[in-house]
């Protein structure tokens, strides 16, 4: 093994300490905010999705065939009377 000193300019300075101190305290309250933020967001209520209502028109005076979804014309089924 070989051993050698350093000089003193290789060893930070104490300002330069200081500073990166102060900012790995700022980088650790941010993530911890985050991460907080993280949870609370993950934890939301989600609003349960409803299955899709269904609705064919083959009445008289209605559009023959009319397929409908949540009460939105989604298509005509040509040359159907019934489902």
């Amino acid at each position: 093994m070989i051993l050698r000193e350093l000089p003193l300019e290789a060893a930070p300075a104490p300002a330069r300490r200081s500073r990166r101190a102060l900012l790995a305290l700022l980088l650790r309250t941010a993530s911890r905010a985050l991460e907080t933020l993280a949870e609370r967001l993950a934890l939301a209520p989600v609003a349960p999705v409803a299955d899709p209502v269904l609705e064919f028109h083959a009445e008289a005076g209605a559009p023959e065939g009319a397929l409908y979804v949540d009460g939105q014309l989604v298509g005509h089924l040509a040359g159907v009377n019934r489902l």
